[in-house]
């Protein structure tokens, strides 16, 4: 039994959406999104309450039950108040800036590292080692973050690279002289 797709999700005020065949589109304050759901799911607004139901208990099913609400629910969040991904860089030289729509990295290589900023997220860098990327679409906010990390992941012996602020760099001890 699914205990997350049996949950009814609340719309807020200032949020709507609308079904139409087994497209979703949820219009807020910070954005449209929409999504695109199995067929065999069901999706009904009743009110200020969005309902999803699975037509059996087939695995298939209920993986899918679980994992449409999930999705809808994060649109609902996304449009209302909007996801944010702080990343901090650790290390001498390393640095971030935003050059109009490109984030440009410094991160120990030859070169600079240029991303351009994905339509629908907005970048801030309010230092040169913090960068704020904050959007609607709550995978889109990750994905872009895990991609800038990936340039210079944390290395565990001095902690030097780019991490998710909060993350936990577990340390290792270096090699000792005789």
């Amino acid at each position: 039994m699914s205990r997350i797709g049996n949950k009814p999700i609340t719309i807020p005020a200032g949020v709507t959406v609308e079904v139409k065949d087994n497209t979703i589109t949820v219009k807020g304050g910070k954005g449209e999104l929409s999504y695109t759901f199995n067929k065999e799911i069901g999706v009904k607004v009743e009110g200020t309450e969005i309902h999803v139901t699975r037509p059996s208990d087939d695995r298939i099913h209920r993986s899918l039950h679980g994992t449409t609400r999930a999705n809808i629910h994060n649109m609902v969040v996304g449009v209302n108040e909007q996801f944010e991904k702080v990343l901090e860089i650790v290390g001498v030289g390393y640095r971030a800036q935003l050059q109009g729509t490109k984030l440009v990295l410094a991160a120990g290589y030859s070169h600079p590292v240029e991303f351009v900023v994905p339509k629908g997220l907005t970048v801030t860098v309010p230092n040169p080692t913090e960068i704020h990327i904050t959007g609607a679409d709550k995978q889109l906010v990750g994905e872009f973050a895990a991609n800038v990390r990936k340039v210079r992941k944390p290395e565990p012996y001095k902690g030097k690279g780019i991490h998710y602020h909060g993350e936990y760099i577990r340390r290792k001890e270096g090699k000792k002289a005789k």
